[in-house]
């Protein structure tokens, strides 16, 4: 099986290796969406092994209560019936979404995403990364410059290549802030995670006000050009020049109905 897949992934590379982004940009993709969605179901299996799940009601009610409405949002970009939304008992601020529809929240980023707009922003976010496909091109890009051990290993449940395997997903710790994908990557889910908040009927505002959050969450961080996330800064700018636009799908969400209505409980 293994070697089947190994040979499709060859084939892919040669034949259909480049893909356009939601943001027109180009991709390396080849690993298909099946495969992606097994990977992405191995890695959530090993992230509850691995990590406490916090089973607080109230918390894990409010979490689905923002979470669905960006599920919602998605479906005309996603293929997902029923997504899993797990909460972990960790204080790193961490949250991410998988190929297959797996959605992760690390308590610790509850302490930071104040409002429920605000964790909104994170979880469109997260979602944005799995619509753009930024795992696959990951693994497409490992598959490609490593001859493949990233993608086989992949396949295997328990292999010395999990580690790589999962933060190729994005799933793994970090300091401060969010998982460390590229640049390019983390300003464009930062984009449709905001289209997909204000089609929830969540403010969009709330995107910004998470990063101002994050910069003082994060103070003594190294700066941008050391690091794979863009400035707090420059995303705050990249999310203001996209404000008007999406303050209007955020009006027109309401029209509509949609009116989240998502209480934070007191403490976690």
């Amino acid at each position: 099986m293994i070697y089947k897949y190994l040979v499709q992934s060859i084939i892919m590379v040669l034949v259909v290796g480049c893909a356009t982004s939601p943001t027109g940009r180009k991709q390396l993709i080849i690993m298909p969406e099946a495969q992606m969605s097994v990977m992405g179901a191995q890695a959530f299996d090993q992230m509850k092994e691995q990590t406490p799940v916090y089973k607080d009601p109230a918390w894990n009610n409010y979490v689905r209560c923002v979470a669905l409405p960006i599920t919602e949002s998605a479906k005309g970009e996603l293929e997902v019936k029923n997504w899993e939304i797990v909460v972990f008992k960790d204080d790193t601020a961490n949250a991410f979404a998988l190929p297959g529809g797996k959605i992760g929240v690390h308590t610790g980023i509850l302490s930071v995403a104040k409002t429920d707009a605000q964790l909104a922003a994170v979880l469109g976010h997260e979602v944005g990364h799995v619509i753009a496909k930024h795992g696959n091109e990951r693994v497409s890009e490992a598959f490609a410059t490593e001859g493949g051990l990233a993608a086989i290993g992949a396949l295997t449940r328990d292999n010395p290549n999990t580690k790589t395997i999962m933060g190729l997903l994005g799933v793994g710790t970090q300091l401060g802030v969010l998982l460390p994908h590229s640049r390019t990557q983390e300003s464009e889910a930062d984009v449709i995670g905001l289209d997909l908040m204000s089609r929830a009927g969540f403010d969009p505002k709330g995107s910004v006000e998470l990063w101002k959050n994050m910069m003082e969450a994060s103070k003594g961080a190294p700066p941008e050009f050391l690091s794979t996330h863009p400035a707090s800064e420059k995303r705050i700018e990249n999310l203001q020049s996209h404000m008007d636009e999406s303050l209007a799908k955020y009006q027109k969400a309401n029209t509509e109905g949609k009116k989240p209505n998502c209480r934070r409980p007191a403490g976690v």
